[in-house]
């Protein structure tokens, strides 16, 4: 494959494991520890 696909390819990977990553923080377990400090 040429360099150019293999980059893209890559670039889209990263793309994708920070997204699933983000929504996992945001959605996942560890937002169970999260709490609003304005929430009484």
């Amino acid at each position: 494959m040429k360099t150019t696909t293999l980059v893209a390819i890559f670039i889209s990977g990263l793309l994708v494991c920070f997204t699933r990553y983000a929504l996992y923080t945001a959605f996942g377990q560890p937002s169970q520890q999260l709490r609003d400090p304005n929430c009484k």
